[in-house]
């Protein structure tokens, strides 16, 4: 798997990434935004993404 300094190397370089990301409710990008540095691979972005969307922060 691939790992990226950050979200936005992360969605630069992965359009599916990308369309994922672009598909969250705004909270939730925001919540994602936030922690730009930790989320670094696309695994990590869909975990996030569904923690924050089941209410787990």
């Amino acid at each position: 798997m691939q790992h990226y300094s950050d979200l936005n190397a992360l969605l630069r370089s992965e359009p599916e990434a990308r369309h994922y990301f672009d598909t969250l409710p705004d909270y939730a990008r925001e919540q994602i935004s936030t922690r730009s540095d930790s989320v670094n691979s696309f695994a990590s972005l869909k975990d996030y993404a569904q923690n924050l969307l089941r209410g787990d922060d």
